[in-house]
């Protein structure tokens, strides 16, 4: 294990290396902030100290700059003046600890063995996200959440069996996806797979996409054209945005889904087509069926099997696994070295309701890799996300570990103390900012003493 020290006191570097240095654990120093900076750099060490009051740039500046060389490195913030603001800054900014001076050998052991434990149980976890990573994988589709598994299991069932299909979900939920495994799985794989934007596609030229047309049928029409349906004769054919069509459109279809026969525009008869049809929107279609939108026939023929995709906010759990199938995608794309995204970028993607879906945190993720300049994704990397994501320490986050420790210190501090000025000086903060803190955790001055 590797451990780097940086403080501007010879005789504390002196303290970590007498403490630490054995067969197992290797200490480097460094008497300047600068300097140390340059040995993490060029060390790369599991534990860096860094005293937070020094000469040049200050130890939270120096946590910073480590944490935007390399978020695996586990910082531990050294002060002889402690206080709770600075304590909580800290460990928002990545610390793993935050402790006072004077340090004694055993807590610096202490320290080290809890960092090699927290070093240990993190490879463990990469390594175990890597497997699951690769194991809940359906055809491209990444997921371990309960929904996302039922979706699984329901796409393996059906594929060898159904003629028709309705996958409903909200834009970039992974419609596309599905509809190409349930392709990929059934008996016609290595058959055609057409697919069709209806919302893409001018409503004027939607018939002759579908179904083709014959030369001279229409203004325009120089040569005979096949459409979707007879180019894709024994295969798939998968209409994205169903809920685009005209009712004349959806009229067309339904004759396509009842009698397996396609008519080109012009042609005077129809022709045979053997297809099965993959339908998706993300319309309600319960509520066009009922408003006149959307003819109630089709959408009982399309109906016959259901798959729901749920959105991204309703399937955390698939948020780190999808982060590293795309990181692991731009990377071979872009040519880079990412390991992942930092635990701290990771909370602030499990507070935000990504409208956007998965599509929304393949573009994040996607801009992040190609203008990112460290092995890890921090959240300044995300500028986009920062400023709409309820992140920790926000009005609208949850409460944290560090702030239930916060409030318990301060109710510890506010019982032993005679009074709010005494308080203040245990915990080294003003009675202005006491007072602030007791407000901020719901701490009625009748609380204290």
């Amino acid at each position: 294990m590797l451990v780097v020290a940086i403080d501007d006191d010879p005789v504390l570097l002196s303290l970590y290396k007498a403490s630490l240095e054995s067969a197992e654990v290797r200490v480097e120093s460094a008497l300047e902030a600068m300097q140390g900076l340059e040995l993490v750099e060029q060390l790369n060490p599991d534990l860096v100290f860094v005293d937070l009051v020094m000469p040049g740039l200050n130890g939270m500046e120096v946590l910073r700059r480590i944490r935007q060389l390399n978020a695996r490195i586990q910082v531990v913030m050294v002060t002889g003046n402690y206080s709770i603001e600075t304590a909580v800054e800290a460990i928002r900014e990545g610390a793993a600890d935050y402790v006072c001076k004077p340090i004694s050998p055993s807590k610096l052991r202490e320290i080290v063995e809890n960092v090699r434990t927290m070093t240990s149980r993190l490879a463990r976890a990469d390594a175990l996200e890597k497997e699951l990573s690769e194991v809940l994988t359906l055809e491209g589709i990444i997921g371990r959440s309960p929904r996302m598994l039922e979706v699984f299991d329901l796409v393996q069932r059906i594929a060898a069996h159904f003629r028709t299909a309705l996958i409903l979900g909200e834009t970039g939920t992974g419609k596309e996806l599905v509809a190409r495994a349930l392709h990929n799985l059934s008996p016609r794989k290595k058959q055609r797979f057409a697919v069709c934007n209806c919302a893409a596609v001018v409503e004027s030229l939607m018939e002759s996409q579908l179904f083709g047309h014959v030369k001279g049928s229409f203004t325009g029409a120089s040569d005979d054209r096949v459409g979707l349906f007879e180019w894709a004769d024994s295969g798939s054919v998968f209409l994205d945005e169903v809920g685009e069509l005209s009712l004349q459109m959806q009229s067309k279809l339904l004759r396509v889904l009842e009698n397996e026969e396609v008519q080109k525009v012009g042609a005077p008869q129809p022709r045979h087509v053997d297809v099965r049809v993959i339908a998706a929107t993300s319309r309600d279609l319960d509520q066009e069926v009922q408003t006149g939108k959307f003819r109630s026939d089709l959408w009982y023929r399309l109906n016959m099997i259901e798959i729901r995709l749920p959105p991204l906010r309703e399937r955390k759990e698939d948020i780190s696994l999808l982060c590293r199938h795309f990181i692991a995608r731009f990377n071979r794309q872009y040519g880079k070295e990412t390991e992942g995204v930092s635990r701290r970028a990771l909370d602030a993607f499990m507070a935000y309701s990504w409208p956007g879906n998965v599509r929304e945190l393949e573009n994040v993720i996607g801009r992040a890799c190609l203008l990112g300049r460290s092995n890890f994704l921090e959240l300044d990397d995300f500028p986009e996300l920062r400023n709409r994501a309820a992140v920790p320490g926000s009005a609208n986050a949850a409460p944290t570990a560090l702030e239930d420790a916060e409030k318990a210190t301060l109710i510890r501090v506010l019982a032993e103390a005679r009074n709010k000025a005494l308080a203040a000086r245990m915990l080294g903060v003003s009675r202005p900012t006491l007072y602030r803190l007791m407000e901020k955790h719901g701490l009625k001055p009748k609380e204290g003493k």
